[in-house]
């Protein structure tokens, strides 16, 4: 009887032995890095923003390219908006980064606050962005056939929203360059009604 038991107990620690350990879970490959519309950056940082001020506006939404992230028609690797507080003259930029690179980083991130005194661009609400940057880019590709017809290469395509008081409403600068001080060719879009204003 004692033998019996010895022999079941042994064949019971063998069968435990032999049993496969759980597999460790798999973590999910992370998602290659893409690039975003210039509403969904704001989108991402206004909530911050608004954290830091209540009353806080932007007064510019801008783009900007990374080599590390392949471009998208109407999207930016990286795009700063600047925010100012009336109540506080205060401004305050935050940023929106698809990868961690120089000057950059990955995610939200709140620059430094600066003084802050009211001058040509004004600050606007969030509800003028209703355009948004691919149909801004198509808007203003349709038009622009003379400058997108002439050879050669053409200097990737930016974006750029402000109120500086030459139009009734905010607008898109759909800019074939980096600024709109040194853009090759650029179109102003208007962020509520998606109709071109004006081109240089």
């Amino acid at each position: 009887m004692r033998f019996l038991s010895a022999a079941l107990a042994a064949l019971l620690l063998t069968a435990c032995s032999d049993s496969p350990e759980p597999s460790a879970k798999k973590k999910a490959p992370e998602a290659p890095a893409a690039p975003i519309t210039g509403r969904q950056a704001f989108q991402y940082v206004y909530g911050p923003a608004r954290l830091w001020a209540p009353d806080s506006e932007p007064v510019t939404i801008r783009s900007a390219h990374l080599s590390e992230v392949k471009p998208e028609a109407g999207k930016a690797a990286a795009w700063e908006v600047v925010f100012v507080s009336a109540a506080m003259g205060r401004a305050r930029s935050y940023t929106w980064s698809a990868v961690e690179t120089e000057g950059w980083y990955k995610g939200v991130f709140a620059g430094q606050q600066a003084a802050w005194n009211a001058g040509p661009q004004r600050p606007f609400s969030a509800g003028a962005i209703k355009i948004d940057t691919p149909e801004a880019l198509e808007v203003a590709t349709k038009i622009s056939g003379a400058y997108l017809g002439k050879p050669g290469t053409r200097p990737p395509v930016s974006f750029q929203m402000q109120d500086s008081g030459r139009y009734q409403m905010p607008v898109w600068h759909v800019l074939w360059g980096g600024t709109v001080s040194s853009a090759e060719y650029s179109v102003m879009v208007d962020a509520a009604t998606g109709k071109v204003v004006g081109k240089n």
